[in-house]
């Protein structure tokens, strides 16, 4: 393991291999019989779902991981071949690659005949058609192919594109009326209203399904002085102030909607939030009486108590919630118990606690007071004490952020009473249980696995292995043929068209829309839809995103791999383990390149401009002439940066990404106060929460990139997980 492990090359899987018989090849009979059933098997296979299993057996889709000078070649022979979907992919791939390079003539030739061989594309077919035209000037011919669009597939959503480029005012109408929510129909709408703003339905067009673009905004702001709004109309004006965090403006426009418990909560949040206490506790009272059974209700009950004054007189309400509302009691339970400890009220501290850690004790706030007590037992070193408050946590409360923590110092502290057995079962039941997590990290490192620890990490070289892009689970079978085939931009228009209820998506479209932002390079928007999925609370979606949490696709959607190519270049330049670079990155930007801090820190590694300057004579760069929004020249100023700060600690990456946050200064005192013995121990001591966050949030993203891309290493966690079958299902 510890060759595949150090391995000094990052390599790249491209997945299946090129179809075995190319044009030219002489066939005996019983050959050609063979071929010519694969042949049938594959056509067949085309008016099928794509799947993750048969997407494996294309040799295509593994070329969209090259550049269009790589895969030519292999394209070209598999155009050669007998006919197939893949052929039938290569044409259309290949004909989009040589009309980027505007050579219209070859592409034309690859793409005649095509449509009608091709027909989960054939609309597409017919504007890479009208795109060739165009570069040969043939305007007509052109001209033909979109209006051809238009007659042979008049309600698909590549006719949002025909009418788009044609654009004729009579085209641009039927774009509105039959595709609103297609973003070439945005432009048109937002057009239209620079001549003329008072447009109230071209207005909530934008509101319904551009309120996430710039300038959504001033739209709903013209459509707030509109008072001939419908009740339905206002909601969507409601949430779209909502989603852009106008939470003042959604209150009012909610206010005039349907009185459902959602809409009655966000007037009292959006009141509550602008400060206007009086009105929120009359929205927050409203929903209790009309709709007291409601999670919405208990949340409001929540916030009534948060809200009076003095403390004492919200016991009510939180005894309310402790009684009815048994999915918020453990929020009610704890928000009583620092109420009765201000009092002095012991017996009743005791007695909440008692009802906390037994008939709630499978909530947040159980397993927050069960670490908060073995943390204090730990501390006065009463270690079987600890050990008996932490390992509930592991089991009742498995969904808690504390869950994997409360494991691996279970696993320390059975170490110190001298239950090595115990230890090293937690550790593997940490593993196994919370794959995710950094403490997983943390506990193969105490187990001895070759994952890299503290001390060492920045000199491996992992062999890491992207896979294919993923069969998004969402969508028609013509969006999922573009995504795979890295038609970026026709597939997230082919999306966007599909996608109507993107204010109240399900699990599968959010995990879609995910993916697609991806591909518009807003990776930030990306990862931050995919990892919300796991905030789902209905029973239904909980249940559908723990299905989705068990395949590799959704946390390698959560856990991207942008900027492969620099990364491994800088990382090499300056020995850095590249997994670690990678960490780093999704930390600090999310892989944004133009992303800014309020400290103006610029980019994908979030290098301040001042620093940059200090490092380019060091690097022979003109310092006049940094673009630290470039990517490449990010990564070069940051790696080299973060080769500084290993330098200056002995290649202790602990200590060297502590200080990439929080400066040399404060950990250079650090090192004089807390305990250096156990690494474990000082991060748990940082006294800078963002700090302490950090490392475990860089070393866990690491975790995740070694555990996802690296096939040793994934192969070991899942033997992990073959040992407690029990947990394998999670």
């Amino acid at each position: 393991m510890l060759k595949k492990l150090q391995k000094k090359q990052i390599s790249l899987i491209v997945g299946a291999g090129l179809c075995a018989f190319l044009a030219g090849a002489m066939f005996s009979a019983p050959e050609m019989g063979k071929y010519l059933g694969q042949w049938l098997k594959q056509f067949k296979n085309q008016s099928e779902q794509l799947t993750e299993a048969n997407k494996a057996e294309s040799a295509v889709f593994p070329l969209v991981l090259q550049s269009p000078q790589e895969r030519a070649a292999k394209l070209q022979e598999l155009v050669k071949g007998f006919p197939s979907p893949d052929r039938n992919r290569a044409r259309y791939l290949l004909a989009s690659d040589l009309i980027e390079r505007k050579q219209a003539k070859e592409a034309l030739n690859l793409l005649e005949g095509l449509e009608k061989d091709y027909p989960l594309l054939a609309p597409y077919i017919l504007l890479k058609t009208a795109q060739a035209y165009d570069i040969l000037g043939e305007e007509g011919k052109a001209s033909d192919s979109r209006q051809a669009v238009l007659k042979r597939y008049p309600e698909h959503p590549a006719a949002a594109k025909a009418l788009y480029l044609i654009g004729l005012d009579e085209y641009q109408d039927k774009a509105i009326a039959s595709f609103p929510s297609n973003p070439l129909t945005w432009d048109i709408v937002r057009k239209r209203l620079e001549t003329n703003p008072n447009q109230q339905q071209l207005q909530l067009i934008l509101a319904k399904y551009a309120y996430d673009e710039p300038g959504s905004v001033a739209v709903l702001d013209r459509l707030m002085k509109n008072p001939t709004l419908k009740p339905e109309e206002w909601e969507i004006v409601a949430t779209a102030y909502w989603e852009n965090n106008e939470f003042d403006k959604a209150a009012s426009a909610y206010a005039k909607a349907a009185k459902t418990p959602r809409n009655l909560y966000r007037i009292g949040r959006g009141l509550q939030i602008s400060g206007k206490r009086e009105q929120a506790i009359a929205a927050y009272q409203q929903l209790n009486s009309d709709f007291p059974e409601t999670n919405e209700a208990g949340t409001a009950l929540l916030r009534l108590a948060e809200m009076t004054k003095p403390s004492k007189n919200a016991l009510p309400y939180l005894d309310q919630v402790i009684s009815k509302h048994p999915e918020q009691a453990g929020e009610a339970l704890l928000a009583k118990i620092k109420i009765l400890q201000a009092q002095k009220d012991t017996k009743g501290v005791n007695e909440a606690l008692q009802l906390l850690v037994t008939k709630h004790g499978n909530t947040e706030q159980a397993a927050e007071y069960r670490w908060k007590i073995a943390q204090e037992k730990a501390k006065a070193q009463d270690y079987q004490a600890a050990w008996q408050w932490a390992q509930p946590i592991i089991t009742s409360n498995p969904d808690s952020i504390l869950a994997p923590r409360a494991g691996f110092w279970v696993g320390k502290w059975a170490t110190k009473l001298g239950k090595t057995q115990d230890a090293k079962q937690v550790y593997e039941y940490v593993i196994s249980q919370f794959p995710y997590s950094y403490y997983a990290w943390r506990s193969a490192v105490t187990l001895g696995l070759n994952v890299g620890d503290f001390n060492n990490v920045r000199q491996l070289t992992p062999e890491v292995v992207p896979l294919l892009r993923p069969v998004p689970i969402a969508g028609s079978e013509t969006f999922k043929e573009l995504y795979l085939l890295g038609q970026d931009r026709d597939a997230f228009l082919q999306w966007e068209t599909e996608f109507q209820n993107k204010m109240q998506p399900t699990v599968a479209e959010q995990f879609t829309e995910g993916l697609m932002r991806f591909t518009q390079g807003e990776n930030l928007i990306g990862i931050d839809k995919i990892s919300k999925l796991e905030d789902r609370d209905k029973p239904e979606e909980k249940a559908q995103y723990e299905a989705l949490s068990q395949k590799i696709i959704y946390w390698q959607a959560r856990y991207p791999f942008p900027y492969l190519k620099e990364i491994e270049y800088w990382s090499q330049q300056r020995q850095l383990n590249p997994l670690l670079v990678t960490a780093l990155i999704r930390q600090e930007s999310r892989f944004q390149p133009k992303i800014k801090s309020v400290a103006n820190a610029t980019g994908l590694m979030q290098v301040l401009p001042d620093t940059a300057k200090w490092i380019a004579p060091q690097i022979k760069q003109d310092s006049k002439k940094i673009d630290l929004e470039n990517p490449n020249e990010n990564i070069m100023f940051g790696t080299w940066y973060l080769d500084h700060t290993h330098q200056q600690y002995g290649n202790n990456s602990l200590l060297a990404i502590a200080s990439y946050n929080a400066g040399p200064g404060n950990v250079s005192k650090w090192l004089q106060t807390l305990p250096k013995e156990d690494p474990d121990e000082f991060v748990e001591t940082i006294p800078f929460d963002e700090t302490k966050n950090y490392v475990r949030q860089v070393f866990g993203n690491y975790w995740n990139y070694l555990r996802l891309y690296n096939p040793e290493i994934s192969r070991i966690v899942g033997q992990y997980s073959a040992k407690h079958p029990q947990l394998s299902q999670r």
